[in-house]
């Protein structure tokens, strides 16, 4: 697994993102038991710029608390049959690692939403990487039905790993 991580912000944050995020994505993948090793990308930055980031994907001229790009059109998520019938596109060629998509996490947002929800910086980042690694699964949560079934994922991904909502650490 290849995790390459970027952290656009003057400053390092005061928890080990690194960790977590490497710790999160690899439950993920366990989770929907992902057959290959796989490379994904994850952004740290602020609102700013995330702000700019969704105003020029998504035309929406706002922050929020996290992006994600999936690289993969499942038909159902988590099926990764799909993925061979096009392995040019879908795995890189030089590591042979299925590429999942991009992530992009707002630290403002993310202390923020902490504060908000009375739960560690730890538990959020956690929180919106698993969040995140759902999208880059190919889950959604548009109607009232997809939602659920992802916020049950979501939860159980973070118990395996511990991130509870009365999680401590900072």
């Amino acid at each position: 697994m290849s995790v390459y991580i970027e952290n656009e912000l003057d400053y390092e944050l005061p928890i080990r993102y690194r960790e977590i995020v490497n710790e999160i994505i690899s439950a993920a993948m366990d989770y929907v038991s992902c057959p290959y090793e796989c490379e994904i990308n994850v952004i740290f930055t602020d609102n700013e710029g995330i702000r700019t980031i969704n105003k020029e994907f998504r035309n929406i001229d706002a922050p929020t608390d996290v992006l994600s790009f999936p690289l993969i059109e499942y038909e159902t998520a988590a099926d990764f049959n799909i993925v061979e019938n096009d392995s040019v596109d879908n795995f890189n060629q030089d590591s042979g690692e299925l590429m999942l998509g991009d992530i992009i996490l707002n630290v403002d947002r993310i202390k923020s939403q902490a504060d908000e929800f009375n739960h560690s910086i730890s538990r959020e980042l956690a929180f919106l990487t698993a969040h995140s690694m759902l999208h880059l699964f190919g889950y959604d949560h548009i109607d009232d039905d997809e939602r659920i079934i992802m916020e049950e994922k979501q939860e159980e991904i973070l118990n395996m790993k511990g991130y509870t909502r009365d999680y401590e650490e900072n």
